[in-house]
């Protein structure tokens, strides 16, 4: 059975912050109406008043929250009027036992006629109703707040999710062709080149298997593991596939997304290398110009076409993969462009944001 808890928005206050406004403002309360009675010229004894009346609100107050809070998950009509019946009735209660304590100390203050006591009542229901109005306004604000860090959270699992879904698109094509590799290996009797090959691979589906694609790894970290990827490659390939790396020493610390290179250069193998006899060459490099990193990923194969460049998905998912994991990890701060090379080839060139680790 399906169970769902639903929590009422007036549960989620916390207690200790009405409590400490609710003491803290009649205590501002009480030292005003008592300092403006000695200001008056009445005897120290008027301290009993004030307090009495300081704690006649206080408890009204308190009781007028216990049904405010019954009426908040009500529609707003229903709410604003159940609020203000609740109000005449504590008002008329809060004036009732404010006069009784004020006659009190002051018999000359009963009024003669029915209008005193309206004017009494109206007094105090200023105080009743700037105490409301701070009730209201300060949940309805801490209200706003939680639906704005809700909606920031769920738009962050979002765009973790998204980025999930974009980095666990592993190609197919890679595991059978390095199995078919594997296989061919093992009829040949190449038992030891396919045991290397073996353990590149299961080396290479641990990192990518366990590397966070939220998270982010230095670029010596990427470089490492790509290097675990043409390995496999260099073995299906031999001396077809030629491979060089030129990473600036004050690139290596510069973080990016975990395995965002491994699918431009699959690329790059499938569609400049794997297709011609004469096998092929790609290069990697990589800056640090300014707060840039800049990345490029070059190869010596046929390039786009101009039919090619102008769809969203040319040459392979992993590129339309990589741009979208670039675009929601970092907007417009990040580029990525793919543009042909003379004579011939294609040059895949990132720019991101330079930052490193905390510490490094």
């Amino acid at each position: 059975m399906n169970t769902t808890t639903r929590t009422k928005p007036w549960l989620a206050q916390p207690p200790h912050l009405f409590w400490s406004l609710q003491i803290g403002g009649w205590i501002g309360y009480f030292a005003l109406n008592f300092s403006a009675m000695l200001g008056d010229g009445k005897p120290w004894h008027y301290v009993y008043y004030s307090l009495s009346t300081t704690l006649i609100g206080l408890v009204v107050t308190s009781l007028l929250r216990l049904g405010y809070r019954r009426l908040w998950h009500l529609p707003a009509l229903k709410m604003a009027l159940g609020s203000a019946a609740m109000l005449v009735v504590a008002e008329l209660v809060d004036t009732k036992l404010y006069t009784e304590v004020l006659f009190t100390f002051c018999d000359d203050c009963r009024p003669h006629s029915a209008l005193g006591y309206i004017w009494y009542f109206a007094s105090r229901l200023y105080v009743l109703l700037s105490w409301s109005g701070l009730y209201f306004g300060i949940k309805l604000a801490r209200q706003l707040q939680q639906q704005k860090e809700a909606a920031l959270k769920a738009q962050a699992m979002a765009h973790e999710a998204q980025l999930k879904m974009l980095r666990y698109q592993l190609n197919p094509h890679f595991l059978f062709n390095t199995l078919n590799a594997i296989s061919t290996l093992v009829l040949d009797g190449r038992a030891d080149t396919a045991n290397r090959m073996v353990g590149s691979l299961s080396a290479f589906l641990r990192y990518s298997l366990d590397s966070d694609p939220v998270q982010r790894v230095t670029l010596a970290q990427e470089i490492d593991a790509l290097n675990l990827y043409l390995g496999i490659e260099q073995l299906r390939f031999g001396e077809r596939l030629q491979v060089q790396m030129d990473i600036d020493a004050a690139a290596r610390d510069a973080l990016v997304p975990s395995l965002i290179l491994q699918p431009l250069i699959e690329n790059a193998v499938k569609h400049a290398l794997a297709k011609r006899e004469e096998g092929g060459r790609i290069e990697v490099e990589a800056r640090r110009d300014g707060d840039t990193l800049d990345i490029h990923l070059r190869d010596d194969g046929p390039g786009c076409s101009e039919a090619d460049s102008a769809r969203p998905d040319h040459r392979g998912v992993g590129l339309v993969n990589t741009r979208e994991r670039l675009r929601v990890l970092y907007g417009e701060r990040g580029q990525f462009s793919i543009d042909n090379r003379l004579p011939h080839g294609a040059d895949v060139h990132i720019r991101l944001p330079f930052e490193i680790a905390k510490g490094n």
